[in-house]
């Protein structure tokens, strides 16, 4: 479906004028038109050998020193000498796991001398890729030596002679084409038949050779020439985006290109192809809405229609318009809204009246959540380890063997201080000069004390986490101590957070972490400060700067520092450790200091700039640590983070999310989710009612207009940034599936723990119904078959391979952190108790025990779900109380519930919670079974494309090669079960011959959307 476009760009406007000037120079959100996250590495070579991505992947002379020259062009340049055999050198695990390959740089070669290596790249000389000049030096040769393959290769003869020259060599796999560019436009192409790229490379051991400037055969083809801004990209590049690359390095930048990643690798459907359902549809009725006066109405999504032929068609999915503002409803009366159906030329309309009545009343909480040491999770019904168990000791077992000194290095490193025998720095993004390192450490401190909570089984493993409790919080005790104190006494320094100067000899602050260029003068960082970095990125932040890898930009400071802080106060949860309160006080009074003296303003602009502003969940953080400490200056510091743009409108709350304007719309979605789940805290301790509708008209909107079926809420084609929400609510197809993946992690982590939240104030089946999904079809999904080596993106294009890292907990990026805490803490939610202790909540169906000390009982859950369709509660214990159980809305055939071995008479409508009420005695069984179906899901505005689920299940099937377009699959329209063979208790279906298993259980190659037609 298409959209105007235009109107959509004026919206976003407001959001992203701010950083969209900048894109093009810092290459860091949209780098030329493309996602920041398809970028592997960039190697500028003005005047380093650094990458500039924020991969860290930086590269090496070899056999000799690099020459960098001055050159009219481009200011700078690296020269390679044939002569003397210089040739650049790449980490081997550059190339992991990637699909396609698509590589691009400038080159200005001195001579015409033949066979000269631009790159090669490959596991040897019998397996590899490689660029180089013709045989008569006129041209240029792509070529790819496969041992099982053969030889694939192009040639042109395109080159202009002494000039710089932009090449780019593009393998894309899923269209099977070798194809180079030269100067922006196309020069040549082959077909691969039957090919994939990672047969080249060595994975996912990363032990391959990467040359720039020489052959992998041996020491010849050196190449004799100057090169500048190579980059790779795990993504095929078009050849727009190529022209792109090629006139924005000259200074003709295309801003309009930067907004839209280009739609012609995925499928596209005329508007008369028939649209699942929808084909068969008859009519919709109208429905009536009311709000009141600045508030916009929440309309459904779907709604009931009517089909032909007696078809049993499922609700019927309307696309509303979503205003940028609340000025339809700024007075009384009624308007009519009218809806979309893709597929279908009914319209849809809501007469909505607009009322002059107060706003609805906000929920009170009601539940608290369980400690992690009160719910364990169990073996099966059958004696068999559970996925959650399976994926809970991956993680568990490799967490004790870690060194906690290895992420303690960079704030001893920060604060000058030597380094304990044995060691080491943390990789990826926690590297000496990364800008967010530190991150890693704060979700360590959470998992360390999840697994302390979490160990009780196990003896040596509970000692094991608390030993590294207490020796990461006692050598961030003393760091903290140190910051803003006399190195000796009668020394000078400065106490105060709000008066921290540059660094020593320095006129300026930087963000220079370097070996040579870091400042460690923690006596002038005030007292408080506690980081794995000087101060100098938050006063740089308040100071306007942006995100990138400059020594004048910032990445995301507050977003370490929540981390760290959050980890801080789970340890002193966990284990009453003093000092990690003292510590967790001291941060939020540096914070506080600062924040208090800057105007409203530079709030609101720190806090909309993209990633710089990234302030994790800092206002949770800080509206926790007054809930511990009962200091009001905590929350009051809370509220500073608000990010009043997407919160309130404006500085004066006209409208907003408060008021139920989709402000987020085309922004980082895991930037945002966590400041949502902080103002839903700040409403926990204030009463604050705007901050409740905030959070609750945030996941209604996100879980209704912006998730692939997995339950994850990013993955944008437009913006160009897999990391971001679409530019325009319910446009998934339209505007989604990004080349670069889509579903990030610690997005859906995040969604997650925004949806416990909300659940303690309003105990909706669709908030469960969501966790249950995102539990076991991404958190699940995302960890290696025989590590924890977990997922950053999971995509979904069709033959999509999740792609795993971190195996060794060595190198985290943002999900690789995340993860940790996932994995430690699997067992949070499946019970939840009344702040009255009267009633029990059972929201999931997983093995495992409660121990509800109040009470004075326990309840054990036996089952085998999700491969059988029934659960057993088993009372120990006496006493008086209420057990809600959760009943899907999947459960469509039925919820049935037995006690003591009789069947009871309950009202389980799919979509609600059962109410079990009685003197319960020790021994007291309850049976529940719920038979599971089939159901298609499908995308909200591309119905014909849709995900299959066998109850909360989503299947996936496997696929043995690389795809293009959709697989098809062809139903029963009366009932799809009927297309449909295999056996439940395995797990394992076919349709059509294709094979079928749940998403968790796949780890290769796979497609999770479907082309679905009707029989």
């Amino acid at each position: 479906m298409k959209r105007d476009k235009l109107s959509i760009y004026l919206a976003l406007a407001f959001y992203l004028s701010s950083v969209l000037a900048v894109f093009a120079q810092s290459g860091n959100q949209i780098l030329d038109g493309i996602g920041e996250t398809g970028l592997i590495a960039r190697y500028v070579f003005e005047g380093n050998l650094k990458d500039w991505s924020r991969n860290n992947l930086h590269a090496e002379i070899k056999d000799g020193s690099p020459e960098f020259i001055e050159d009219t062009l481009f200011k700078k340049a690296l020269a390679l000498n044939a002569g003397n055999n210089t040739y650049i050198s790449l980490p081997g695990q550059t190339l992991n796991s990637i699909e396609s390959l698509s590589v691009t740089g400038w080159i200005f070669f001195k001579s015409d001398a033949d066979n000269q290596f631009v790159l090669d790249f490959g596991k040897d000389s019998s397996s590899h890729v490689s660029l180089k000049t013709t045989e008569d030096g006129t041209g240029i040769q792509s070529e790819i030596v496969s041992e099982t393959k053969g030889v694939f290769k192009t040639v042109s003869k395109s080159l202009k002679p002494n000039a710089w020259n932009h090449v780019a060599l593009v393998i894309d796999v899923s269209s099977e084409t070798l194809i180079t560019y030269i100067n922006g436009k196309h020069a040549a192409e082959t077909k691969l038949d039957d090919f994939e790229l990672e047969k080249i490379f060595n994975t996912p051991n990363g032990k391959n050779e990467l040359y720039i400037g020489k052959s992998l055969a041996s020491n010849i083809g050196n190449l004799d020439a100057s090169l500048y801004d190579f980059r790779l990209y795990r993504i095929p590049l078009s050849n727009s985006q190529i022209d792109n690359i090629f006139h924005n390095s000259l200074g003709q930048e295309n801003q309009v290109n930067e907004r839209h990643e280009e739609n012609n690798d995925l499928q596209e459907f005329a508007e008369d192809e028939p649209q699942l359902y929808n084909q068969y549809l008859t009519r919709v009725p109208d429905i009536e809405v009311e709000t009141v006066v600045g508030f916009l109405p929440r309309l459904p999504r779907t709604l009931d229609g009517i089909y032909i032929n007696g078809i049993n068609g499922p609700k019927v999915r309307v696309i509303w318009p979503a205003p940028i503002d609340n000025n339809v409803v700024l007075q009384p009366g009624k308007y009519t809204v009218s809806g979309t159906i893709v597929g279908s030329k009914i319209v849809p309309k809501a007469i909505v009246t607009v009322k002059t009545d107060s706003p609805s009343i906000t929920p009170s909480k009601l539940l608290e959540t369980f400690n992690l040491d009160a719910v364990s999770l169990d073996l099966d019904s059958h004696g068999h380890q559970s996925k959650f168990i399976e994926n809970r000791d991956k993680f568990i077992k490799t967490l004790a063997e870690t060194n906690p000194d290895d992420f303690l290095y960079m704030f001893r490193n920060a604060f000058g201080q030597k380094q304990p025998k044995g060691a080491k720095p943390l990789g990826v993004w926690d590297t000496q000069e990364t800008k967010l390192r530190g991150h890693a450490t704060g979700h360590y401190l959470t998992a360390i004390a999840q697994a302390y909570a979490s160990t009780g089984y196990d003896e040596l493993l509970h000692i094991n986490f608390g030993n590294k409790m207490e020796h990461m919080v006692n050598t961030l005790h003393k760091l903290y101590q140190m910051s803003g104190h006399p190195r000796e006494a009668g020394d000078n320094c400065v106490s105060d957070p709000s008066a921290v100067p540059p660094g020593p000899d320095k006129a300026n602050y930087d963000s220079d972490l370097s070996e040579d260029g870091i400042r460690t003068d923690y006596w002038n960082w005030g007292k408080g400060f506690i980081s794995a970095y000087p101060p100098d990125q938050f006063v740089m932040l308040e100071q306007g700067a942006t995100y990138g890898g400059q020594k004048n930009q910032v990445w995301a400071p507050y977003y370490t520092l929540h981390k760290i802080l959050a980890g801080l106060m789970d340890i002193y949860e966990a284990s009453g450790n003093k000092k990690a309160l003292e510590i967790a006080k001291g941060m939020g009074d540096w914070v506080h200091v600062r924040l208090s003296l800057l105007p409203t303003k530079t709030l609101i602009h720190m806090w909309n700039s993209y990633i710089a502003g990234e302030f994790g969940g800092m206002n949770e953080a800080m509206a926790r640590l007054f809930r511990i400490t009962n200091d009001s200056k905590y929350l009051e510091t809370a509220k500073l983070f608000d990010n009043i743009n997407v919160f309130f409108g404006d500085a004066n709350h006209n409208h907003g999310l408060a008021k139920n304007v989709d402000t987020f719309r085309g922004l980082h979605a895991n930037q945002h989710i966590p400041q949502i789940i902080g103002a839903l805290e700040i409403y926990r301790d204030s009463n604050a009612s705007e901050y409740y509708r905030i959070a609750d008209n945030f996941w209604y909107k996100t879980v209704n207009d912006y998730m692939y079926s997995i339950g994850g809420v990013a993955g944008a084609r437009n913006p160009a940034n897999a990391e971001c929400f679409i530019s325009q609510p319910a446009t998934l197809y339209e505007n989604g599936f990004s080349a670069s993946g889509q579903n990030e992690t610690c997005a859906t982590y995040n969604m997650l723990k925004l949806t416990r939240g909300l659940f303690l104030f309003e105990q909706s089946t669709d908030l469960m119904d969501y966790y249950e999904r995102g539990l076991y079809n991404h958190i699940l999904a995302s960890v290696a078959e025989d590590s924890p080596a977990n997922t950053y993106h999971v995509p979904l294009r069709p033959g999509s391979v999740k792609h795993f890292g971190n195996p060794d907990m060595k190198g985290f990026t943002c999900c690789n952190g995340t993860s940790l805490e996932s994995n430690t803490m699997l067992q949070n939610s499946i019970y939840f108790k009344s702040s009255d202790n009267k009633t029990l909540y059972v929201n999931l169906f997983i093995p495992s025990t409660l121990k509800w000390t109040e009470k004075k009982v326990s309840i054990t859950q036996t089952t085998t779900f999700p491969n059988e369709d029934y659960t057993k509660l088993t009372v120990k214990g006496k006493g008086k109380f209420n057990i809600n159980v959760r009943v899907p809305t999947w459960a469509s055939k039925g919820f049935f519930v037995t006690i003591n071995g009789k069947k009871e008479k309950v009202n389980a409508k799919p979509g609600s919670y059962i109410k079990l009420s009685r003197k319960w005695k020790n021994g007291d069984t309850i049976e529940l079974r719920m038979p599971f179906q089939f159901h298609l899901e499908p995308v909200m505005d591309q119905q014909n494309i849709a995900s299959l689920f066998y109850g909360p299940i989503l299947l996936a099937s496997q696929e043995p090669e690389p795809r293009k377009e959709w697989r098809k699959l062809t139903f029963d329209v009366s009932d799809i079960s009927k297309s449909i063979e295999g056996n439940p208790r395995t797990f394992k279906f076919t349709i059509n011959g294709v094979v079928l298993k749940p998403f968790y259980d796949i780890y290769g190659r796979h497609s999770t959307y479907f082309d679905v037609t009707f029989k």
